[in-house]
């Protein structure tokens, strides 16, 4: 019997790294497939990017962060296609209105303008300090971070900023969901706390939600064997 296909969708600034561990970890389980988006500059587009990749049938998806909101757009576009769902140290809600959403508006481009000025490594080793635990900082995962960072260009930062301050927002949709969705947030993340994956637990009817101790926002990479075994029981779930 073939595998489940598995998508694994990385979030801003993220490749296969953020999802290596568990690429190894569930090879038996999953075909493990790790979208890029590039310089995409929309969540719809880099949905759509997933879409045309995907088999015809019916796959498993799971999103970290923007990731997460790329699968919750490819869920609206095609829910008859996602066999089941998770969504990992995400949002799900527009940008904010107000000063909350310029004050979000004022920050990115602050780090854009500091990755131009200075190159991605030196934004990425201000930046990343916030999305990790604590202890994590100056560890060889967070040297792992940085170089992922690296990786990417100005142009795609850009690009995935502005498909974030323009991202639709799936308020509506989180009641709608009918396959077997696991939330999963690391109980120190600052970027997408816990309270929100509450929210968001609420919402989906069935959800369950997976709290990953010691851990920031960079959970797949901080505490890879934990997140593992919690896809690993989600993929292996009645459908």
């Amino acid at each position: 019997m073939d595998k489940p296909v598995l998508f694994l969708l990385p979030g801003l600034l993220c490749d296969r790294a953020t999802w290596a561990a568990q690429c190894e970890a569930l090879a038996e389980l999953a075909d493990c497939r790790v979208p890029v988006y590039r310089t995409l500059d929309s969540i719809e587009a880099m949905a759509a990017h997933v879409l045309r990749a995907a088999p015809s049938g019916r796959f498993a998806l799971a999103g970290h962060s923007m990731g997460g909101r790329v699968a919750l757009e490819v869920l609206r576009r095609a829910p008859e296609r996602v066999d089941r769902l998770a969504l990992l140290d995400t949002g799900f809600q527009g940008l904010a209105p107000g000063d909350a959403g310029e004050k979000e508006r004022a920050g990115r481009c602050q780090l854009l303008s500091r990755a131009r000025a200075e190159g991605m490594r030196a934004m990425g080793a201000q930046w990343a300090r916030g999305m990790v635990h604590p202890a994590q900082v100056g560890t060889p995962v967070f040297e792992e971070i940085l170089a992922m960072i690296e990786r990417s260009t100005p142009d795609m930062f850009d690009a995935q900023i502005r498909a974030l301050l323009n991202r639709p927002d799936a308020s509506a949709l989180l009641t709608q969901i009918r396959c077997p969705t696991l939330l999963l947030c690391g109980r120190d993340d600052l970027w997408s706390p816990l309270a929100r994956h509450e929210d968001m637990q609420r919402a989906i009817p069935g959800a369950r939600l997976q709290v990953i101790e010691a851990c920031g926002h960079m959970t797949t990479m901080e505490q890879p064997q934990a997140v593992s075994r919690a896809l690993a029981q989600w993929l292996a779930a009645p459908g």
